[in-house]
Parts: C-alpha cells; sequence; structure tokens
C-alpha cells in the first residue's frame, strides 16, 4: 500500500488512502511529498461514519479519564494488527495525552505480549477470529467506573458502503450543461 501511495505521489497523481497498514510516521512522509508535488491526499484508516464517531468520541473522553485500552477485534484471516482504525485511534489519543498503567509495562511479571502492543502510548489487543468483520473498541476507566465505546462493522465488507444514501430534503436537481457555456479552465 505504502509503496502505490509513493508512487502515484511521485507521478503527481492526487490520493485518496483508505486502507491499514500505515502509520503516522507514514502519513508525515505522505504529506511532506504532497505538498511538495501540490497534489491533494484523502486519507483515514476507516471510512465509516460510526468509525469517525468512535475517534471523535475517545478523544473527548481521554481528556477526562486517565485510564483506556483498546481492543481490535477482526476476521481470522487478517494479516495487520492492529488494524488501521486501532492504530489511528491510537495515534489520536497520544494527541490529548498518554493513558496511565496500574503497572509499567517493562514491570510486567510473566509475558509481557499478554499486555498487548504498546502503540503510540496506548495498550492495543488485536483479537483475530472467524465472525469478525472488524469491530474496535476502547474501555476507559475510572475508580469505580467504565465508559466503552465500540464500532462494529457490518456483517460483511459490503456493509461498510451505504448503498441507500439519506433522503436530502432540500435536494437539487440535476441540470443538463448549457451548450453555449463555455467550459471551465483547464477542462477544455
Amino acid at each position: 500500500m505504502r509503496e502505490n501511495v509513493f508512487a502515484a505521489l511521485e507521478r503527481s497523481v492526487h490520493v485518496v488512502v483508505g486502507s491499514s497498514g500505515l502509520s503516522a510516521a507514514d502519513y508525515e512522509e505522505i504529506d511532506a511529498l504532497a505538498r511538495e508535488r501540490a497534489v491533494g491526499v484523502i486519507a483515514a484508516g476507516n471510512f465509516s461514519l460510526t468509525a469517525a464517531l468512535l475517534l471523535r468520541s475517545a478523544v473527548a473522553a481521554a481528556r477526562h479519564l486517565d485510564a483506556w485500552e483498546v481492543i481490535d477485534y477482526a476476521k481470522a484471516g487478517k494479516q495487520d494488527a492492529p488494524s488501521g482504525t486501532a492504530r489511528e485511534l491510537a495515534e489520536r489519543l497520544d494527541e490529548v495525552r498518554r493513558p496511565v498503567l496500574g503497572v509499567p509495562i517493562d514491570e510486567i511479571v510473566g509475558a509481557r505480549e499478554a499486555r498487548g502492543a504498546t502503540v503510540a502510548g496506548t495498550q492495543v489487543h488485536s483479537v483475530r477470529l472467524p465472525s469478525f468483520v472488524v469491530s474496535t473498541e476502547i474501555v476507559f476507566a475510572a475508580e469505580g467506573e467504565r465508559l466503552s465505546i465500540r464500532h462494529d462493522a457490518g456483517e460483511t465488507p459490503d456493509a461498510l458502503c451505504r448503498r441507500d444514501p439519506p433522503r436530502n430534503q432540500g435536494r437539487t436537481r440535476a441540470r443538463r450543461p448549457d451548450p453555449r457555456a463555455r467550459p471551465a479552465a483547464g477542462l477544455a
């Protein structure tokens, strides 16, 4: 994926990135090259409305709660771990602050891997089992209470694409172009 994005940017082609596997450092490099080439890039680990709400809500909660961890669920055959959504979530939370851990990871007795991977300061646990498409959950905790925010994709990857757009009350009608009108600059 990374190579494809850079190949397009080197050729001054605009890019839409909507897949997993790119880190914050990758996005910084992409941003620098896109600016150098004066090319537009739209990038998100997940274009789902509810995934975007998960990210926004989690950032708001991280401003008020000190402790959290992320659980990333996906189908058994998903090769990347964590998913792009879970990685993006951890990186956005790092912009707010780092969570407080009861026991620092380097002081764990036993298998440190059991505490998950540290991604941008957040512990992320990736579960890969049949029956999941992709789900991302963040669990915040304070003394005596917890807040869980979870995004579940549909039953199939097709469910990630909206087939029926919401009805627009103020919809405008499509109009045929005026054959006498002059084309916009660069489009002739």
